[in-house]
């Protein structure tokens, strides 16, 4: 009986993380207004190391449309306006000697809808996770009914991975409504 809750507990947990990652994943696509997420996978070249934008200054949105980013210290500007320049961000900086400022354009309907495709696949692809998840625990337990586990518990312990994974797929399915609503909102 230990081993079916260890295995629905890993399972679940496994869920959990693929949850988290899309979250992650989304919190990166740009949704018209500014978000400081958007700039979590720019590396900045500090001494020698790749570093974190985050780590190396103070990342604000003073409005809607602007996101701010104040160095802590001054020689670090060109740095960060490079690791700008080639991230994926789509934004260039602007920069005034002490501060560097993206604007946020407004998205064209078109660049919009290019948005809710890459969310909707990475949804998807998040749905095919947490389904395999549960693959890979059905056969878990179907090699434990082998090993002398009664078929009893093992309907019960498929009863409730499909349980878990229902609950996944309604919250991954939740998350990229919220995401698609987001970015349509003009």
């Amino acid at each position: 009986m230990e081993d079916l809750k260890t295995y629905l507990g890993k399972a679940e947990e496994s869920m959990e993380g693929t949850a988290l990652f899309l979250d992650d994943v989304l919190a990166r696509i740009r949704a018209g207004k500014s978000n400081v997420r958007i700039l979590d996978g720019i590396k900045v070249n500090y001494y020698g190391s790749p570093t974190p934008l985050a780590n190396v200054a103070t990342i604000t949105t003073p409005d809607a449309k602007t996101i701010a980013i104040q160095p802590w210290e001054r020689n670090m500007i060109s740095e960060i306006e490079k690791a700008i320049m080639a991230s994926d961000v789509g934004i260039t900086p602007v920069n005034n000697g002490e501060l560097i400022r993206l604007g946020i354009p407004p998205m064209t309907e078109e660049r919009r809808k290019q948005l809710v495709k890459q969310v909707r696949s990475e949804g998807e692809e998040a749905k095919i996770a947490v389904r395999n998840v549960r693959r890979d625990t059905i056969e878990r337990l179907k090699k434990l009914v082998k090993e002398g586990l009664s078929e009893d518990l093992e309907k019960d312990a498929e009863a409730d991975i499909q349980k878990i994974h229902d609950k996944f797929i309604k919250k991954i399915e939740d998350m990229l409504a919220a995401k698609e609503k987001e970015i349509m909102t003009v």
